[in-house]
């Protein structure tokens, strides 16, 4: 017989609405707009769940990650994807030792309860594969030894948009275990004034303050799982997701023929979850629709493949799912 957890009492929900707080404002500091790239770094903490950022150079991709690892007792590697790079480079390796006639276990980077994968495209196959293994399962094998990540372990990695020489499109299976998948624009004229301000100096640049430790996050986690999800919401979260599979018989059949591949239930669940997060940020102990709309975007668009004709016609991922958005009722 299964139980249903209690859902949180409101001082919990305010314990965690507020140290969220204390981190935004902490990176606040250093990372100046992108209010949407800070927000969705919190939901991928909150949730477990990676995030991949896309957006052309100079937009504080880099510094939000490393300012959000500096904000947090945690332990954080940076990791330059490069067409030569090996999985050794990632995971770690065996090292001989003469003297003693046996093999040692060296770590690898990818050891860190943050991994930032800078421009993750660049990185051949193999690389992907060693990634995908410790982004799924938590875990790496070295030399048929397999070795737990650390807890909390989360990746967040970074690509170009712009150049394709050099580069290898991540597989869809790999795209999938991203949780979300945050478009990062250029700022906007009073935020750029406030970077020049700020950053266009010789001065040593400021350091993030440390808000929380590891331990806070998992109690968050937790709390996240209570989460009150409205039967009818959970309904209107699948709603969304089979609309991007069959949009005809949710009434978009103006986009039959236009979606080649639709969001998989792990898409559901990461709308869910992130939902649950978006409202602890908000200090409820439940999830509006609003919640669910606030999300869809980032976990949906890198779940959802555009036919060549919907590219031809201009329609972009982030279009198809925008038009579901207007489109399926909201409970």
């Amino acid at each position: 017989m299964t139980t249903t957890a209690p859902a949180p009492v409101p001082e919990e929900i305010q314990r965690h609405a507020t140290w969220t707080q204390d981190l935004r404002a902490a990176l606040g500091e250093i990372v100046v707009g992108q209010e949407g790239l800070v927000d969705s770094l919190l939901l991928g903490l909150l949730t477990g769940g990676h995030v991949l950022l896309e957006g052309v150079p100079g937009l504080a991709k880099t510094l939000a990650v490393s300012s959000l690892a500096r904000a947090v007792h945690a332990s954080f590697a940076r990791l330059q994807f490069t067409p030569d790079l090996l999985p050794s480079d990632l995971v770690g390796t065996e090292i001989y030792n003469a003297k003693e006639g046996s093999f040692t276990v060296r770590k690898g980077p990818l050891f860190a309860n943050f991994v930032l994968a800078d421009e993750v495209n660049r990185a051949p196959a193999k690389v992907q594969s060693a990634l995908l293994e410790a982004m799924q399962e938590r875990q790496v094998s070295i030399g048929g030894t397999t070795f737990p990540l650390p807890k909390p372990f989360l990746v967040l990695a970074t690509q170009n948009p712009l150049e394709q020489e050099g580069t290898y499109p991540l597989p869809e299976a790999q795209l999938d275990r991203f949780a979300l998948k945050v478009v990062v624009g250029y700022p906007g004229r009073e935020d750029e004034l406030a970077i020049l301000s700020r950053m266009a100096s010789t001065a040593p640049k400021l350091e993030p303050r440390a808000v929380v430790d590891l331990d806070e996050i998992l109690a968050a986690r937790a709390v996240v799982d209570r989460v009150t999800l409205d039967k009818r919401l959970a309904e209107y979260a699948v709603a969304l997701v089979l609309a991007t599979r069959e949009p005809k018989k949710a009434g978009l059949p103006e986009l039959e023929g236009r979606i080649q591949y639709g969001a998989s239930p792990r898409g559901t669940i990461w709308l869910a979850l992130c939902a649950r997060a978006h409202a602890l940020l908000a200090g409820r102990a439940y999830v509006t629709p609003g919640d669910l709309k606030a999300v869809a975007l980032r976990v949906l668009r890198h779940r959802v493949t555009p036919t060549y004709e919907a590219e031809a016609e201009g329609l972009t991922s982030d279009a198809l799912v925008s038009r579901i958005l207007e489109t399926v009722p909201v409970p």
